[in-house]
């Protein structure tokens, strides 16, 4: 029984991950973009939520409803201004301007936040459990993992059940011919990242309520995320999540058998995968 509940946590914790890595996998999707500074955004809609929290005293539940909107218009500000001016078949210049937005985004949050840990106030939503039979899991993992699933299934549903996600489709395939037939992929592009960002903040939202933050921890989120989005093959949102609990699963199995194995244990389940299935597990192609 004790392994049941080691594989059940490892699985919750595979949500977040999977909520790390949704809008990494969303834009590179999209626009074959590779966000050296996803992490750090996290981090940064993490004291965002924490900001609201603390000057209007909301739950960090409500607090995510006024941060969402202001990290949609970052996203969509940073791609229109910024990232859209790199694009192209040369993926350097969007990695180096990406890894100097992450410095940035560091010593930003350093300078104004201090390098203290901070961690948004769950309440008793921290302590509260779920009884599922034979084993209970917290409250706030399980609400974790149900987030990772509804957000993958809403991104699922929007990019191919509605004229939005055509609009991604044919800029993804060909940005071109979309823009010959009426459809600016640079704006098309923006609203892709102004979305990515309000999946950020829901990652940010159980990340801070989880754990404790700081300005230097974006760098190790970006890892998970992109170990999430290549395990479970690039271009599939299901697939992150995929990848997610495989991640959560072998740290949780890891730190069982010894604690100190609980990061290598991700890494190696990672390297694990990439041997067995180079392309991950449910590449797009085969979707």
């Amino acid at each position: 029984m004790i392994w049941v509940d080691t594989i059940l946590q490892g699985v919750l914790l595979g949500g977040l991950y999977a909520l790390f890595a949704a809008g990494l996998s969303l834009v590179f999707g999209i626009m074959r973009l590779v966000n050296l500074a996803h992490g750090d955004l996290i981090v940064l809609a993490a004291y965002l939520i924490l900001g609201v929290t603390t000057l209007l005293g909301l739950h960090p539940f409500l607090a995510v409803f006024l941060a969402v909107p202001l990290m949609f218009g970052i996203g969509y500000a940073l791609q229109l201004g910024v990232l859209n001016r790199v694009l192209g078949d040369d993926i350097l210049p969007p990695l180096l301007v990406t890894f100097g937005l992450s410095i940035v985004l560091q010593n930003v949050l350093l300078e104004t936040a201090s390098a203290d840990s901070r961690r948004l106030p769950a309440g008793e939503t921290a302590v509260e459990a779920l009884n599922l039979g034979p084993v209970t899991v917290g409250l706030l993992p399980f609400l974790t993992f149900a987030s990772a699933i509804a957000v993958i299934a809403a991104l699922q549903y929007l990019f191919y059940r509605t004229a939005m996600g055509r609009a991604f489709r044919a800029v993804s395939d060909d940005p071109v011919t979309a823009s010959l037939m009426g459809i600016r992929p640079a704006s098309v592009f923006a609203l892709a990242t102004g979305i990515a960002m309000v999946v950020v903040t829901i990652a940010a939202l159980y990340l801070g309520m989880r754990a404790t933050f700081d300005p230097a921890i974006g760098p190790s989120r970006l890892i998970y995320a992109f170990e999430a989005v290549i395990i479970g093959g690039l271009g599939s949102l299901w697939g992150t999540l995929a990848g997610g609990v495989v991640i959560g699963v072998a740290q949780t199995v890891g730190a069982a058998i010894n604690p100190e194995w609980q990061i290598l244990a991700g890494h190696v389940a990672f390297l694990v995968v990439l041997l067995i299935r180079p392309r991950g597990l449910f590449p797009r192609a085969v979707d």
